[in-house]
């Protein structure tokens, strides 16, 4: 590992103007690029001491042993540079929006004589068209299989192709009238073109000019009396109404735009896409990459419904990259179907225009729309338009329909977000593996099996409450969650997030030695945990199988060092303690001055956080559970003798608890069901704390 300050540019020689700049290791690879406004600013941050530093960026300057620059004349030209250099060097450090390599797409061998069209997974190859990417394997198959029917490219392999061509009849699917049969002849090369191309023009989403094609077919042989064919036509009619009934319509018919949203923790980001053509949803594709940690606000915590502060960079370069791409590509196959056009015209010595394959769609729609505005939005806006060749609007939608559609699309990033990391902690390769960097990080002789974690949720002070979740061999034990509502730390206004870590721990470890003491001869798997029910919400009464080999507590070193002194005062020593800081991933161990750092790519580090996330989980569903039972809360609820049904009464007659305290005994009497006696209870428990009467006698 290089030191940075080694390679450092001399003061004064970094320049301020925009550009783009490299990190090299020692073999000359590039492992970074990264574009800027004012390099000097820029480069400057990434030389300051390495413990400021985000982990990735620590690592990468640690890998990197040169830096250098070129400087250009605008921000537009830095994010153009700066993709192309990404795409020349392929650095490790870069985030890569690369192809999906688990969707499964429709793709047509257009470089063959014959081309045939196939079900596809994989990276993508020279002379083949693809579309998609499609949800599902099936929904593929049954496009593939309605598609054939009004468009009957052949699906068959090389292989069997060749075979029936040996043998001089067709396969099952040329009998029944679902391939032209260009093995035996049927249909020549320029009317196998036609097929192909109506075939493709479809997919590209050119599908109203196929309706109206076979509309008027129909009709005329209809008035031409050829029923059959008719029929025929007909049925390929519905075929292609069903294919267009699976993509969902969304919004206006002229409709062409992206949907595109985000979902990030503090290692990774989930980005989801809906592509909309002609109103319809017509593919939706995913990714999750590994945050860089060079974002600005990287170094800040995630809370509850807070934004995530490096955004508004996770956008851009999504946006570039992506678009970048997807115009690349779209050249490539331009060339490729240019290149074969004038292949089948030297062959067959016909009109260009008659063999040339319809063009692929525009990568770039007019519309791009997003769920949070990208950094440099001008720049970024005017670099799209330059690869559209036209103007693009790029927003955030505010409301109507769009902004509803955006809504499904943010869910969807979550929710991929969230099957990401289950799969990881979820695989029992991935679990053992987990639990022995854990050991590993913490120089533990065993693998902690038994984990819990604790963690604060409050709002400026009120409801403070706690929660104390536990994994198991990697997985959640649910029933022996606990929830804590904070007495002593915190309260009226005043909360301390420290003391109340020192609170939690003393109460669930107090009952641990109680237990103990009261059970010597018992084994810790049998050993009683339970709170008093008015100290303690708890999810089951059962008992704690044994003490945790492994204690979480969430925060850095002030909430490890106060977990720390309850230990040292209740005497625990078999039990491991650390933090998880949520600003850098650290984990802090009580005796260690620095904290300790996981590989951000390491499963111990996964599992960790999981299990952060579900007592920051835990802790907030029931902090709103205790709000909301505070906020419906009536001045009703301790008189003496009204239950429920009465006080609805009460509520019912007078309009209002408002209404129920200016009402005289006599009035609330008046409610069926309220005689003299509780009456007079009302009234006083209403007005209980009102100022006395003052000394001219009673107000």
């Amino acid at each position: 590992m290089a030191n940075p300050e080694s390679y450092r540019p001399a003061p004064g020689t970094i320049p301020t103007e925009p550009g783009v700049y490299k990190f090299r290791d020692s073999s000359g690879r590039v492992v970074y690029v990264g574009k800027a406004k004012n390099l000097r600013a820029r480069l400057n941050n990434y030389f300051q001491p390495p413990a400021q530093l985000h982990p990735r960026t620590r690592q990468m300057v640690s890998t990197a042993a040169s830096v250098e620059w070129t400087v250009v004349a605008s921000e537009v030209e830095a994010l153009q540079l700066e993709y192309t250099w990404i795409k020349r060097f392929d650095p490790w450090f870069n985030v890569m929006y690369r192809d999906d390599k688990t969707y499964p797409m429709l793709a047509v061998s257009v470089g063959e004589r014959f081309p045939r069209a196939f079900f596809y997974r994989g990276p993508r190859r020279k002379g083949v068209r693809y579309f998609g990417p499609y949800s599902h394997a099936w929904a593929v198959r049954e496009t593939l299989d309605l598609l054939t029917r009004v468009f009957p490219i052949r699906t068959c392999s090389n292989g069997v192709y060749n075979r029936h061509q040996s043998l001089g009849r067709p396969c099952l699917l040329g009998y029944i009238d679902k391939c032209s049969a260009p093995c035996v002849g049927r249909v020549d090369e320029a009317e196998y073109d036609e097929i192909v191309r109506g075939f493709m023009a479809f997919l590209s989403g050119r599908t109203d000019t196929v309706v109206k094609e076979l509309t008027r077919r129909m009709n005329d042989a209809a008035a031409a009396l050829e029923f059959e064919k008719a029929a025929r036509l007909r049925d390929d009619l519905e075929a292609v109404n069903k294919v267009m009934e699976r993509q969902t319509v969304v919004l206006g018919g002229d409709t062409d735009a992206d949907l595109i949203a985000f979902d990030t923790d503090e290692l990774e980001a989930a980005v989801q896409i809906f592509i909309v053509r002609g109103g319809r949803i017509r593919a939706q594709r995913g990714w999750v990459v590994e945050k860089t940690g060079d974002e600005p606000g990287s170094r800040e915590r995630l809370e509850e419904g807070q934004a995530d502060p490096a955004l508004p960079s996770l956008v851009r370069d999504f946006l570039v990259q992506y678009y970048s791409d997807a115009v690349e590509r779209v050249n490539e196959e331009k060339a490729e179907d240019a290149r074969l056009a004038a292949s089948k015209v030297r062959r067959r010595g016909v009109d260009q225009e008659s063999v040339a394959a319809p063009a692929p769609p525009v990568p770039v729609p007019h519309e791009i729309l997003v769920c949070d505005e990208p950094a440099e939005a001008p720049e970024v806006a005017e670099l799209l338009c330059e690869l559209r060749g036209a103007a693009v609007d790029v927003r955030v939608p505010q409301r109507g329909d769009k902004a509803a559609l955006m809504q499904t699309v943010k869910r969807n990033a979550s929710e991929a977000l969230h099957q990401h990391k289950l799969k990881r902690v979820g695989d029992l390769t991935a679990r053992s593996q987990a639990l022995k960097d854990i050991q590993d990080a913490l120089g533990m002789d065993e693998a902690p099996l038994r984990m819990e974690c604790t963690d604060i949720s409050h709002i400026q002070g009120t409801d403070v409450v706690a929660s104390l979740v536990v994994f198991e061999d990697g997985l959640p034990k649910k029933s022996d969650y606990r929830r804590y509502r904070i007495k002593e730390a915190a309260g009226e206004g005043r909360s301390d997030d420290v003391g109340s870590i020192a609170e939690v721990t003393r109460r669930r470890f107090k009952r641990y030695n109680d237990d103990k003491l009261a059970n010597p001869d018992e084994e810790a798997g049998a050993m009683m945990f339970a709170e008093e029910a008015a100290e303690v919400e708890a999810t089951s009464t059962r008992r704690f199988a044994y003490p945790p080999q492994l204690f979480i507590v969430d925060g850095g070193k002030p909430q490890v060092n106060a977990a720390q002194a309850v230990f040292d005062e209740l005497g625990i020593v078999d039990v491991r303690l650390i933090g998880l800081a949520k600003r850098l991933e650290e984990v802090w161990v009580p005796e260690d001055d620095e904290p300790v750092i996981l590989p951000r790519n390491s499963d111990g580090l996964y599992l960790l956080q999981q299990i952060r996330d579900e007592a920051h989980r835990f802790a907030i569903t029931y902090h709103r559970q205790q709000r909301s039972k505070r906020m419906r809360a009536s001045a009703l609820d301790g008189v003496p003798g009204l239950g429920p049904a009465r006080r609805s009464d009460l509520v019912k007659h007078f309009g209002s608890v408002k209404k129920v305290k200016e009402a005289s005994v006599e009035q609330i009497q008046e409610v069926k069901g309220v005689g003299p006696k509780l009456a007079e209870v009302i009234f006083a428990h209403l007005h209980k704390d009102d100022p006395l009467p003052g000394p001219g006698g009673m107000n």
